[in-house]
């Protein structure tokens, strides 16, 4: 028994469980592909400034959750917590915004790595598949990739997550609310650090989850009273193009999610059946990211939705995905002939896209015949002497039991004609 173990509140993703993981992937980012998003892939590590300038510096998850390290160089380096400062970090590097096609439209997948109480629901490394469009500032690309994520969930076969929609408001009206709720909140009982963040960004105040912080902003100065006439009518469009596609979204004037750097819309993906930690993806404009970081004016917006989060939401919903079997076909060689000559037709079965395993390790047919069994293929190919002096193999149904002989030469026809 090994003495290591993954580290608390970690996991690992292995078979038959990871088969799922890698269909919801697959599923979640088909849609994107389809609609012109490029795979983008960044280090699993940025230097620290990179978050702490761009998620904000009084944010959770830079204050709290971010894993750190210096270098032998001296450099101070964070395991990526999020996704969008990363990509447009890259796009910026790489002069994409300068090809003269606005706007970028990028897709990625991969590991994310937050310091938080493990609990069910939330790890401290989880995966993620997010979209990102950078360079323009439109709000039918607002309900383009709102509408994305809602199909991919839909593919999925998800039906009870609903989608929460805000207006952050922007540069122009965002100021004389962010007074008028300071002024809101100074007045209320909070503890140090949240007075602090009070002074810094009133905002995630209304995103902490405490109950005793809840109750007190009851009568709290909400933005959709404060929103310019062009952040309310960028608003409703969106919210026009999202009816128009039938995509129900309930108005949430409370979310702001846990980024310093989201304006105007801004949205996020729940499912009820997943206890406190409901939240299964999200997103949201982020027009100002690009300066914050030192590149140029590039509105851009995008999303990011749990791959861990989403297996957990079809559980909870009883859904099981029509996984494509892992093998098809398992050969059976009896004797040291046969095993020759049966490798040679896995390899065959293989290169013509038939996922075919092997009985490694010399075990004997009653062997051979569970692990065939336990593989869940569809047929086992049996080969022996006698077999092989008639120049045929035996095809067996692992489901109704029957077996046929079929041509050495003739398997790949055989097998494919009866899985269709």
């Amino acid at each position: 028994m090994s003495t290591f173990s993954a580290p608390r509140g970690t996991y690992d993703l292995i078979p038959p469980d990871s088969a799922t993981f890698l269909a919801v992937r697959e599923a979640i980012s088909a849609p994107l592909r389809r609609a012109g998003y490029g795979y983008i892939e960044t280090p699993g590590f940025e230097h620290v400034e990179l978050f702490s300038r761009g998620v904000g510096e009084s944010t959770d998850i830079v204050t709290k959750e971010m894993y750190t390290l210096t270098t032998r160089g001296g450099d101070q380096l964070a395991l990526r917590p999020e996704g969008t400062a990363s990509v447009l970090r890259a796009a910026l590097q790489a002069n994409l915004h300068k090809a003269g096609n606005l706007p970028v439209k990028l897709w990625y997948s991969g590991s994310y790595y937050r310091y938080e109480r493990p609990q069910a629901g939330r790890y401290r490394h989880f995966s993620q598949v997010g979209a990102e469009a950078i360079g323009a500032e439109d709000p039918a690309l607002d309900a383009e990739l709102i509408i994305l994520a809602v199909d991919a969930y839909r593919s999925l076969g998800l039906r009870n997550f609903r989608l929460l929609l805000n207006s952050l408001g922007d540069k122009e009206c965002r100021p004389a609310y962010r007074s008028a709720l300071q002024d809101f909140l100074r007045g209320l009982e909070l503890d140090e650090d949240t007075r602090r963040r009070v002074e810094i960004n009133p905002l995630r105040v209304l995103d902490d989850k405490r109950e005793a912080v809840q109750k007190q902003l009851v009568g709290a100065p909400m933005l959709r009273d404060h929103l310019c006439e062009a952040c309310k009518e960028y608003h409703e469009r969106v919210r026009e193009l999202l009816r128009a596609a039938g995509v129900e979204f309930q108005d949430d004037p409370k979310l702001v999610r846990g980024l310093d750097y989201y304006t105007r819309t801004t949205f996020e993906f729940v499912h009820d059946g997943l206890g406190s930690q409901s939240a299964v993806g999200g997103g949201g404009r982020y027009d100002g990211l690009s300066e914050m970081i030192g590149g140029p004016e590039l509105p851009s917006v995008g999303w990011a939705l749990g791959v861990d989060r989403t297996v957990l939401a079809l559980k909870a919903e009883g859904v099981e995905l029509d996984l494509p079997a892992a093998t098809s076909v398992f050969a059976v060689p009896l004797g040291e002939e046969a095993r020759r000559v049966l490798f040679g037709v896995v390899t065959e079965l293989r290169r013509a896209g038939v996922a075919t395993d092997f009985a490694f390790g010399g075990r004997g047919l009653k062997g051979a015949m569970k692990a065939a069994n336990r593989s869940g293929a569809r047929f086992a190919l049996v080969a022996g002497e006698r077999d092989l002096a008639e120049g045929v193999a035996q095809l067996k149904d692992m489901e109704s039991g029957e077996q046929s002989a079929v041509p050495l030469d003739g398997v790949l026809d055989a097998v494919r004609s009866r899985l269709g």
